[in-house]
C-alpha cells in the first residue's frame, strides 16, 4: 500500500485534453474567452433586467434568475479547469475539493433545468390564459417557484454527493474529465456502485425527464393557443417570446440527457468530455446571445444601456 493510502489522503487529477502543450494553450485561450463572454453576457442581462422597471415582469424575473445561475454554474467549473489546462504539471484536487465542486455542479445544474420548466409554465400562462396572467403569476408565486428550484436542486445535490463520497477510493487517480463529474468519479471507486448508479438515474429523471415532459406539455398547449390567434402579427409575437426559451431548452436538455439518461455501461469518457464542454462552456455563452437576439424588449433595453454608456 502506498503512502497515499496509509495517510488516508486521497487526491485526484484531471485528464488533460492533449499531451501537446501547444494544443493545451489553444484550449486554455478558447475556454478563457468563452468563460469571460459567459460571465459578461449573463451579468449584463441580469443587470439590465434589474435596472429597467419595464422589464420587472415574471418572464424577465425568471430570466434574470437564470442568468445569475449561469454565472455561478460557469464559475463552479471554469476557474479550476483553466488552472488545470494551463499547468504543464498535474494539478491535484483533494477528495473534499472534488466533492465540493461536484455538489455545486449538481446543485446549480439541477436548479437551472428546473427553472427552465418554470419558465415554460410562465409562457403557458401568458399565452393560454392572458386575462388571468397577472393573478396566476403573482410575485409571491414567482419567488416561491424560484426558491423551490433552488431547494430541490440543493436537496438532490446534497444527497447524491454524500452518497458518492461515502464510496472507498483506492488511491490518487486520474479523473477522465476536466472537472469532478459524477460518472467519472464513480468509476474510480473500489466498490460496487450499482446502487449509486441507480440513484443517479433517479435524480436524472427528476431533474431532466420530468421537467422536459412538463415543458413539452406546456408547448403543446402554447402552440395550440397560438394557432387560434387570427392576427399574423399576434402569432409572430407569441412565437418570438417562446423560441429563445425553446432553443435553450433543447441545448441544455439534449446535451445533459446524452450523459445522464444513457445506461452507465455505455458511458464513453471521450464522448462525455466533448458533450460536457458544450453544456459547461458553450451553452452558458449562447444563452445570453439567444435571449438578447430573439427578445425585442431585452434587445432594446441593451441598446439603450449601450447608448447611455457611450454618451457618458
Amino acid at each position: 500500500m502506498d503512502k497515499v493510502n496509509q495517510t488516508g489522503m486521497i487526491h485526484f487529477h484531471f485528464r488533460p485534453f492533449s499531451k501537446l502543450p501547444e494544443v493545451q494553450t489553444l484550449i486554455f485561450v478558447a475556454f478563457l474567452i468563452m468563460y469571460l463572454f459567459s460571465i459578461s453576457g449573463n451579468f449584463s442581462i441580469s443587470l439590465i433586467i434589474w435596472l429597467n422597471r419595464s422589464l420587472h415582469t415574471p418572464m424577465y424575473f425568471f430570466l434574470g434568475n437564470l442568468a445569475v445561475l449561469e454565472i455561478c454554474y460557469s464559475s463552479t467549473i471554469a476557474p479550476l479547469t483553466l488552472a488545470s489546462v494551463q499547468s504543464l504539471e498535474r494539478n491535484f484536487i483533494s477528495l473534499a475539493g472534488c466533492g465540493t465542486q461536484m455538489f455545486f455542479f449538481i446543485f446549480l445544474g439541477s436548479a437551472d433545468c428546473i427553472l427552465l420548466a418554470v419558465m415554460a409554465y410562465d409562457r403557458f400562462v401568458a399565452i393560454c390564459h392572458p386575462l388571468h396572467y397577472g393573478l396566476m403569476m403573482n410575485w409571491r408565486l414567482c419567488v416561491q417557484l424560484s426558491l423551490g428550484s433552488l431547494v430541490l436542486g440543493f436537496t438532490l445535490a446534497m444527497q447524491l454527493t454524500v452518497l458518492i463520497f461515502q464510496l472507498p477510493f483506492c488511491s490518487s487517480k486520474e479523473i477522465a474529465m476536466f472537472y469532478c463529474d459524477v460518472l467519472p468519479v464513480m468509476r474510480m471507486a473500489c466498490a460496487d456502485t450499482r446502487v449509486h448508479e441507480a440513484t443517479l438515474f433517479v435524480v436524472s429523471v427528476i431533474v431532466l425527464t420530468i421537467p422536459f415532459l412538463l415543458i413539452a406539455l406546456s408547448y403543446i398547449f402554447i402552440v395550440a393557443a397560438i394557432l387560434k390567434i387570427h392576427s399574423a402579427e399576434g402569432r409572430r409575437k407569441a412565437f418570438s417570446t417562446c423560441t429563445s426559451h425553446l432553443t435553450v431548452v433543447l441545448l441544455q436538455y439534449g446535451c445533459t440527457s446524452l450523459i445522464y439518461l444513457c445506461p452507465s455501461s455505455s458511458y464513453s469518457p471521450e464522448r462525455g468530455q466533448v458533450v460536457s464542454v458544450v453544456y459547461t462552456f458553450i451553452t452558458p455563452v449562447l444563452n445570453p446571445l439567444i435571449y438578447s437576439m430573439r427578445n425585442r424588449e431585452l434587445k432594446d433595453a441593451l441598446k439603450r444601456a449601450m447608448l447611455r454608456l457611450f454618451l457618458i
